[in-house]
């Protein structure tokens, strides 16, 4: 079995998940010539303390491994990365296993780690949504991407939020060992595998403000549960037993849009995902919702610039934005 190595680097206020995330992906990968050595890094070694206030124990020291080559180094993130100089023994911790890594990623605040160190300079790069202007106003040799979920320029990924590093892992998975080893991990810890890394880190439901009026929130709910109903401006309002003028006015004033507009970006979310499950232009129409091939490549048009078959294409599979970049 070929395994790769693969040094986290963690601290005292840590957060949990940017960590653990991408150590159970990897460790998950199975079968002939596959598999991951993990190793959890720390600047002293032994116990560090997560975000939670649940200690990680048995880290090694980055003395024992300062020498060592590994495939991969992940720097996890943590609040304390933010607002405040980084510790000199974590950036030095850092400096050593980057120096001769074959691949480096962060999750989150990471990313700050990797900035200090210039090894984001003149490279595209992002973190979570939270802190994309602090990392952009800090480094401006960065050219920060702020609604990725990962980027990779070169041999350097960065990726969002917390538990964007599932995401980021299981693309280094189909990176290393093909699309059916990744969508096997997937399966096993029963997430999502298609997120590719130049998707939004929201979708459009969770973006959406809360509306204050109950009528508009149940509206809104049930548009997202079933994008493909007939939701025409008219209909909406009987759904919701007010005037088209009154409903368009909630939208204005609660939504910051139209109705019509919103319906047309969660319907344009349900084709996204439905070509990216090998659904044709005409059922991802169909079922979406936007109803002909004509109306999905219009909208498509409208919001993302290409085509429903280059979107596919581009984006299939978690690994596609990763070649793309590279």
């Amino acid at each position: 079995m070929t395994v790769r190595s693969v040094a986290i680097l963690v601290f005292d206020g840590v957060t949990m998940l940017d960590a653990a995330g991408p150590a159970e992906v990897l460790c998950h990968v199975t079968g002939p010539e596959l598999g991951y050595e993990i190793t959890a890094v720390s600047a002293s070694g032994g116990e560090v303390r997560t975000s939670t206030g649940l200690p990680l124990g048995g880290t090694t020291a980055i003395s024992a491994v300062e020498h060592r080559a590994f495939d991969t180094v992940v720097v996890a993130g943590g609040d304390r990365l933010v607002g405040r100089p980084i510790e000199r023994p974590l950036l030095d911790a850092a400096a050593a296993l980057t120096s001769r890594a074959g691949r480096i990623a962060s999750v989150c605040t990471g990313a700050f780690v990797l900035a200090e160190l210039g090894l984001l300079d003149g490279r595209r790069a992002t973190t979570h949504w939270r802190h994309v202007q602090t990392l952009a106003r800090g480094y401006p040799r960065v050219e920060v991407e702020p609604d990725a979920i990962f980027v990779r320029d070169g041999k350097v990924i960065t990726s969002a939020g917390i538990s964007a590093g599932v995401d980021l892992a299981l693309a280094m998975v189909e990176h290393d060992h093909g699309p059916a080893a990744a969508r096997d991990v997937a399966r096993e810890l029963v997430v999502f595998l298609q997120r590719p890394g130049g998707q939004s880190q929201f979708s459009v439901a969770t973006s959406t403000p809360v509306p204050h009026h109950p009528v508009l929130r149940r509206l809104l709910d049930e548009v997202s549960a079933n994008p493909a109903a007939d939701h025409t401006v008219p209909s909406m309002a009987r759904l919701a037993g007010v005037s088209t003028r009154h409903l368009t006015r909630l939208f204005g004033e609660e939504v910051g849009t139209t109705p019509g507009r919103w319906v047309e970006r969660i319907r344009l979310e349900l084709a996204q995902q439905l070509l990216l499950q090998d659904w044709s232009v005409t059922a991802a129409a169909q079922r979406s919702g936007l109803g002909s091939d004509e109306t999905l490549r219009r909208v498509f048009d409208r919001h993302l610039g290409i085509t429903p078959s280059e979107y596919r294409r581009r984006f299939r599979s978690t690994d596609g934005a990763l070649a793309a970049a590279g």
